[in-house]
This record gives structure tokens, C-alpha cells and sequence, in this order.
């Protein structure tokens, strides 16, 4: 599989496109949807479905637009299906100019999934919100807001929680082969071997 990275808008969220050569999974499609659209493009693959780690305005800013392009589902957890319309939950409206969005989106439960030609694992994560959830692909995991490289997810904002935040890493991604990959919602990759040994917010 092919990853593609894309850091975009105020908070250079990081937007993932995951390709085969036969279709693509889009991950968080944070912002500037003319730069997704015109990558979508570039690549030239029909998208399976557009995945939402969780819905914290900076993720789904571009979703809208993005999902009118491609025709694709949108699956996220259904803890947070409110948050796309509520201004408060999602941060909008303490941050920036109020962001929603009138997808319609499928929910996904923890354990094994399938879209498309993807397979994958769902993973629980909550901490930096309630309805954080990873995608754990054979040697990589998408992380969303949790663990970063040398860092973690905030907990201060709405429905936040360090006490899950460090059960969920440290009982869940912690769990994982330390060659793991990790793409988080911000910053460049990292291994979970090295979070482990170098993260000093992890306690």
C-alpha cells in the first residue's frame, strides 16, 4: 500500500490517502479540499470510502466537498455522529469560524473491517475525545489525535480525558508490534517502538 500525507490548513492536520493499485481509502479530509481533490485526481483511483478518526472541525473540514467528488461512504464512530453538526463539540465554534458538515455518515464498532478492498482492525481510542478511533492496516496504524511523534492528544477540549488517553495508548497501541507504523493527525510519522521508549508524555 501507498500512503499519501497531506498536512493541511491552520493546523496542518494531516489528511491520509491509503492506495493499492486498484482503489484508495481517504482518512480525515482535515481541509483545502481543492488540494485533496486535485491529489484524488492525480492518483486516478476510484476511493472505497472516506474514514473519520474523529470529528474535531480541524478533521473534516474538507468533508463535504471532498465526499460530493468522490461518491464514497463516510464511516466514523457513532459516539460522535452529533459533533458534525454541533459547533461546540466539534471546537468550531472556540476556534475558528463555525464548521459542520450535512454528511450522512455509516458507524463503525471496534474489531475487524473490511471496505472495499481494504481490510483492517477498528480500534477504540478515546482519551482526546470520546469517539477517537485507529485504523490498524497490516504493518501501520492511522491515529488520528492520539499518539504523535514525541507527543499526545490534548484532553482539555470537549468530552476529553487523559486517564482513557493513556489506558488507550498504553493498553491499546502500546499493544502493538513496535515496528508499527504510526500516521497521526499531525507531525510526521513514528513507530510505536519508539514512542515507547521516547515519548516523555506517556506516564
Amino acid at each position: 500500500m501507498k500512503i499519501t500525507r497531506l498536512p493541511l490548513g491552520a493546523l496542518s492536520t494531516n489528511c491520509y490517502i491509503i492506495s493499492t493499485k486498484e482503489s484508495a481509502l481517504l482518512v480525515d479530509p482535515s481541509a483545502e479540499a481543492k488540494v485533496i481533490i486535485g491529489k484524488l485526481k492525480d492518483i486516478g483511483l476510484p476511493v472505497d470510502a472516506i474514514l473519520l478518526t474523529h470529528t474535531h472541525y480541524d478533521h473534516f473540514g474538507a468533508l463535504d466537498e471532498v465526499q460530493a467528488f468522490t461518491g464514497a461512504e463516510v464511516y466514523m464512530s457513532d459516539i460522535e455522529k452529533d459533533w458534525l453538526t454541533d459547533t461546540s463539540k466539534n471546537g468550531s465554534i472556540r476556534f475558528t469560524e463555525e464548521i459542520t458538515s450535512s454528511v450522512r455518515p455509516n458507524t463503525l464498532k471496534e474489531g475487524p473491517c473490511t471496505l472495499g478492498a481494504f481490510k483492517f482492525d477498528v480500534i477504540h481510542t478515546p482519551g482526546h475525545s470520546p469517539g477517537s478511533l485507529s485504523y490498524k492496516f497490516e504493518d501501520f496504524i492511522v491515529s488520528g489525535d492520539v499518539l504523535f511523534n514525541k507527543g499526545v492528544g490534548r484532553t482539555d477540549l470537549y468530552g476529553g480525558s487523559e486517564a482513557e488517553l493513556m489506558y488507550s495508548i498504553k493498553e491499546k497501541l502500546f499493544k502493538l508490534d513496535p515496528a508499527t507504523t504510526v500516521y497521526a493527525g499531525h507531525n510526521i510519522p513514528t513507530t510505536i517502538g519508539d514512542e515507547k521508549e521516547n515519548n516523555p508524555y506517556v506516564r
